[in-house]
């Protein structure tokens, strides 16, 4: 039988340290949410939540050590994401922008 080797094994060490960064990154996120920040709570926390979405992402779905072309799937997928965001995002920034008068 031909057995197929990876191309590439990632040691335990990189898994536990991405595993312990995740952590953090959620205790992070924890005690943001308790401190008033305004306006900036919500984009601290998106951001907070896209380094970890793209730690999970790169390490363990194995998309850093992937063929090109699934780096280029995931790209296109994240900024297909983002255009979906923008546009609903710019839809509702600008709802009230013309005010009907109230018959």
């Amino acid at each position: 039988m031909n057995h197929v080797m990876p191309d590439h094994v990632v040691p335990l060490r990189v898994y536990l340290l991405v595993f312990i960064a995740l952590i953090i990154l959620t205790a992070i996120t924890v005690q943001v949410a308790y401190i008033d920040l305004g306006l900036l709570n919500t984009p601290i926390a998106i951001i907070i939540a896209s380094i970890k979405a793209s730690l999970v992402v790169l390490y363990f779905m194995h998309v850093r050590y992937s063929e090109k072309l699934i780096l280029l799937v995931v790209f296109v997928s994240i900024f297909t994401l983002i255009l979906l965001f923008g546009f609903a995002l710019s839809d509702y920034l600008t709802r009230y922008w013309i005010m009907l008068p109230i018959r």
